[in-house]
């Protein structure tokens, strides 16, 4: 018998509920870490770096994704507590349009002003062709790129979580295949790895389209809608934490690179863009969790159930701290061999690769309390904490780490960086749970 987010959750459904959605997060974090395996070793380190250099303007774009995803399906899933299924439905199929209509415009802007944007990122000559090639072809995908991100929230939100991780798992062995392919065979370059990536997303986002236009058997059905500011305003509040998030990953991820372009070179760029894959499948676990418990959190926040809020809260904070302690103590052991599968050709970019992941792995120690944080108040409706948290940890913190410790510990200040400014914003997010637990009741 199916799971709904109205049932009671003791730890076995909670987790068998939440595991497709981890599931998700770590296969389309797996596929992404192939992705960057093939363009190393079939392209080599120029255009690898080049890849590295322009993916966060990219990811920025489709933010538009997970905005619309984790604060629409939160505030779907609150009007389908209420009972209130029409409405969710209507506000489900506008959320839609609207990702059509924001990623098209995006699309062209993109387009428009990506040169100027490579040159601001701090590309030198011989990267600047690759990284233009690379970029071009991905904002081509940038419609399905956002359905997709949009859809794997959503699809919690249907009650299918497991379908979720299937077109997840479809998508991500399309694009694997296809890196092969385009890459290997056909010697297509660092353009192969963008054209795979590309078609994969068509399966991601357009997939789960059809079967939300056709009739099923979820609570959700792409159909009639108008428009409805209140919800789109309420939509992109809820995912603002999200777009914080995005944004400031991605500008982070920009001024990581301008910092180890000037201390390292090459080298730095190209160790980075590894650590942010490996790290990617670490904390995909965090990230698929809070995805595939928040609407249940939404749901029981419409219903008013304080009892279920708060047997939810417990267990994900239990949840969560066993895994971070399992976390850094594999990221320590297997820091070398990880950082061979990706440069094992390069003995020097290895040991820094190795050296740099031991460092910066403890974050995951304290990383899977801020994302749950977070997201937990996304999932209670209440954007302005979860973006006030989301804000503070990546743009502010990390931020401030990244251009302080440099100038007092050198390279090592870059490896410290995200280590430290999570410390620093686990303090924030403490003191917003403390602070809110009377508000709604999960403590």
């Amino acid at each position: 018998m199916p799971i709904q987010l109205s049932d009671h959750f003791n730890t076995r459904r909670l987790l068998r509920f939440a595991m497709p959605s981890i599931g998700t997060m770590i296969f389309l974090s797996i596929y992404t870490v192939v992705d960057g395996i093939f363009a190393s070793n079939l392209t080599g380190p120029t255009p690898f770096a080049a890849l590295n250099l322009v993916w966060p303007f990219i990811q920025i774009l489709s933010g538009v994704g997970f905005i619309i995803g984790t604060g629409g399906s939160a505030l779907v899933a609150y009007r389908l507590g209420q009972g209130k299924k029409e409405l969710a439905n209507r506000t489900f199929s506008l959320l839609i349009l609207t990702i059509f209509l924001l990623s098209g415009t995006l699309t062209l802007l993109g387009e428009a002003f990506l040169p100027r944007v490579i040159r601001l990122m701090g590309s030198n000559e011989a990267m600047f062709p690759h990284a233009l090639t690379y970029g071009r072809i991905m904002l081509i995908g940038l419609i399905p790129f956002t359905l997709q991100n949009a859809f794997q929230a959503f699809m919690v939100t249907a009650e299918r979580p497991k379908m979720g991780l299937r077109i997840t798992v479809a998508a991500g062995l399309t694009n694997i295949a296809l890196d092969y392919l385009f890459m290997g065979p056909m010697h297509m370059g660092i353009g192969g790895a963008a054209l795979g990536t590309v078609l994969s997303q068509c399966v991601g986002g357009f997939i789960p389209l059809v079967f939300f236009l056709l009739p099923n058997k979820t609570p959700l059905r792409i159909g009639k809608t108008r428009y409805d500011g209140p919800a789109l305003r309420q939509t992109f509040w809820n995912g603002s934490s999200e777009f914080v998030t995005n944004i400031a990953m991605s500008l982070v991820s920009m001024l990581y690179n301008w910092q180890l372009m000037r201390y390292i070179g090459e080298d730095g760029v190209n160790a980075y863009g590894i650590l942010i894959y490996v790290a990617f499948v670490f904390i995909a676990i965090f990230l698929g969790y809070s995805m595939g418990t928040g609407p249940i959190v939404s749901f029981h926040h419409g219903a008013k159930n304080a009892a279920e809020l708060k047997n939810l809260f417990r267990k994900s904070l239990v949840f969560v701290g066993i895994t971070a302690v399992t976390m850094v103590v594999l990221s320590q052991i297997l820091a070398v061999p990880l950082a061979k599968i990706f440069v094992g050709y390069d003995e020097g970019l290895t040991k820094l690769t190795a050296h740099a992941f031991r460092i910066y792995s403890l974050s995951f120690l304290l990383s899977g309390f801020n994302i749950y944080g977070s997201d937990f108040f996304t999932a209670l409706n209440n954007g302005k904490v979860s973006a006030l948290i989301s804000f503070l940890r990546t743009l502010v913190f990390e931020t401030g780490c990244v251009l302080v410790l440099p100038h007092v510990l050198g390279v090592e200040g870059i490896w410290m960086s995200l280590p430290i400014a999570e410390a620093i914003s686990l303090c924030v997010t403490a003191a917003f749970l403390i602070r809110n637990r009377h508000v709604y009741h999960y403590a």
